[in-house]
């Protein structure tokens, strides 16, 4: 396995933390990351990895799948890892692509790994999710404790209910700072989804997570006020109409101690006494 220093010496660079670059350096976790997909059989046959950075994972990556594709956003990172992998790409084992994981167009994948970039973890996880395929990605411990929360939790919220809608989720180890070069200000921790189907009926997938975003800006508030407060952003046409609907029970709860199901039981009520302001 390449040496993670040795990467970094040899691509000339030092992690930003004003640019969110914190290479991963521990070998024990760089090594460890890729047996998280083995455990539940994922399909290793096309990997993808956001966030490649010198390549130390990438490496060990290689070293199990059959296909690799990183998306790195740093251009002069995408060109060394193009002269630090040429006989890879060569035998066409491993694909570079320079540009931002949120705006270029993803291949087809079987799975991803990756240490992602804080700043934008949600919006790539996002990306990744309706994908339904097996992720370990790492993330900054705060927001993968969020990601595993169950109700009635004070982590719990949009992203608890958000990320468990696509997947099983673990969190399955937390890293700590000095595994990062430079060390970064937070605690990190690694999460595994395994993609299954919810056990509950969804017929408006975005209306859903709107939903669920909605009621979750008003947390503190009652679902009934959550509800008649959010129209703005849930595109209800007439809140009221749901709030006289919905079950007094569920009305009476605060969104952090509703279940996924529960919410995808209100939001189809919901589209069936009102609709949206754009129907």
């Amino acid at each position: 396995m390449r040496d993670p220093d040795g990467l970094l010496a040899r691509a000339g660079v030092r992690g930003n933390p004003d640019r969110d670059q914190h290479f991963l350096v521990d070998d024990r976790v760089l090594d460890r990351l890729p047996t998280y997909l083995a455990e539940v059989d994922g399909d290793a046959s096309h990997v993808l990895e956001i966030g490649p950075g010198t390549g130390a994972l990438t490496d060990r990556l290689l070293a199990v799948a059959e296909r690799v594709t990183v998306v790195e956003r740093d251009r002069e990172l995408a060109s060394f890892l193009r002269e630090e992998f040429a006989a890879e790409i060569t035998a066409g084992r491993l694909t570079v692509i320079a540009g931002d994981a949120l705006e270029v167009d993803l291949p087809t994948f079987t799975a991803s790994v990756s240490n992602l970039p804080y700043s934008v973890s949600s919006g790539i996880t996002f990306r990744l999710l309706p994908e339904k395929r097996p992720t370990v990605l790492m993330f900054q411990k705060e927001f993968a404790e969020r990601m595993v929360a169950e109700p009635g939790t004070s982590e719990y919220g949009r992203l608890s209910v958000s990320t468990q809608h696509y997947a099983d989720v673990e969190l399955v180890e937390p890293v700590p700072k000095d595994a990062f070069s430079p060390p970064p200000a937070v605690e990190s921790a690694v999460i595994r989804t395994v993609p299954r189907d919810p056990d509950y009926e969804v017929d408006d997938e975005a209306f859903f997570l709107r939903f669920v975003k909605a009621c979750f800006t008003q947390r503190r508030k009652t679902i009934r006020n959550a509800i008649r407060n959010t129209p703005h952003i849930s595109g209800l046409a007439d809140p009221d109409a749901v709030v006289e609907a919905a079950d007094e029970e569920l009305l009476r709860k605060r969104a952090d101690a509703m279940t996924p199901a529960e919410f995808a039981s209100l939001a189809t009520l919901a589209l069936e006494e009102s609709g949206l302001e754009d129907d």
